[in-house]
């Protein structure tokens, strides 16, 4: 792999490694195959890797190994890494959404801040695949790439002191969900009942980096269907692989 690595202390037990200055889908990429090429070589002495949108975080025990040595594996984990197409994901989540009403109580505000009707928010919402870049914030809450640049829409003035988990909202030029109730600031346009963190879940969190999801307009019978559900743990989450529903 070809640019120099920028790699820097995080404290005595921690590292920190720079890939570029640009967020993008290849970019992004690459941090998500290095995290996976650092922690398969060094898995004995590495207690967390944090991927985020160009960066990576190594948190490592310094009685195994040292900042130094593990700088210079990294770095030739870097220079050996080849990215094939087997290491970009294929899944589509289908996320199913209610928009509007009570549950999506900033819709309008989104609409009018664009020169849009509601119902062109939705459908120019649903349109698009969303990449999960990565897991923050929150457990389970993913950093979304890709919302259409016609939704763009400040943060709220005045934070709710309460987002309900599973609401769907968009900040300036992101969206994402709820995982947990949480104050918050981002225009909220619709609920989902999926859960994005379930501590009771083999797998807590829903998605992982490197996924890509797509919202899906559904009416409100169907949401109480799909709660009722989730309530159960019947509910399967659709997923697409290679594009094909599963």
């Amino acid at each position: 792999m070809g640019n120099e690595l920028n790699i820097h202390p995080l404290g005595d037990s921690a590292l920190t490694i720079k890939l570029d200055d640009n967020i993008s889908p290849e970019v992004n990429q690459k941090v998500l195959a290095l995290a996976k090429s650092v922690e398969q070589k060094g898995s004995r002495s590495i207690i967390e890797i944090v991927p985020a949108y160009t960066t990576i975080a190594v948190y490592f025990d310094p009685f195994v190994t040292s900042y130094d040595y593990l700088s210079k594996s990294i770095h030739k984990s870097w220079q050996d890494l080849e990215i094939g197409e087997e290491s970009i994901s294929r899944d589509e989540v289908i996320i199913p959404v209610l928009y509007g009403g009570e549950r999506g109580p900033d819709l309008g505000t989104v609409a009018q801040h664009n020169g849009l009707t509601p119902e062109d928010v939705i459908k120019r919402h649903t349109t698009n695949d969303y990449l999960v870049y990565m897991i923050g914030f929150l457990p389970g809450f993913p950093y979304l790439g890709g919302l259409d640049k016609e939704l763009a829409t400040p943060r709220l003035d005045t934070p709710r002191q309460e987002v309900k988990a599973g609401s769907v909202g968009i900040a300036d030029q992101q969206t994402g969900v709820y995982s947990l109730d949480s104050p918050g600031g981002w225009n909220i346009i619709g609920h989902t009942p999926v859960k994005f963190f379930d501590p009771e879940r083999e797998e807590p969190f829903l998605l992982r980096a490197g996924q890509s999801i797509r919202f899906k307009e559904v009416d409100e019978n169907e949401w109480h269907s799909i709660q009722d559900s989730v309530k159960r743990g019947t509910y399967e989450i659709e997923v697409r692989r290679g594009g094909s529903k599963e």
